[in-house]
């Protein structure tokens, strides 16, 4: 991937001190955008990706801590079922042939 240029990623965590939760979990939402409590999604470029990750090692035990990162494909369909939370201004668009339409 080239250096400039940005992809999107879903990160998710599972991490087992509540001390170590709330520190990644600030962390993210500076990051990224909260899809669920454990579960951003970011449009990085690999310089910001390693960046991120290294933040991420630096609030993680690696021993008992689980988190992964997921390249998105650009053109990805996604289903999405039950109450969508989104933090207040965040829109999600689809973009379409000659339109842009909120995802329901």
């Amino acid at each position: 991937m080239a250096q400039n240029q940005a992809h999107t990623y879903l990160v998710c965590y599972d991490i087992a001190d509540p001390k170590r939760l709330s520190r990644v979990h600030r962390f993210l939402r500076e990051q990224g955008i909260p899809v669920q409590y454990s579960v951003f999604t970011a449009r990085l470029t690999a310089k910001e990706l390693d960046r991120i990750l290294a933040g991420l090692i630096e609030r993680i035990d690696e021993r008992v801590d689980d988190v992964r990162v997921y390249p998105l494909a650009s053109r990805s369909e996604n289903t999405s079922l039950g109450l969508q939370y989104f933090p207040d201004g965040v829109l999600l668009i689809e973009k379409g042939k000659d339109l842009l339409r909120p995802l329901r």
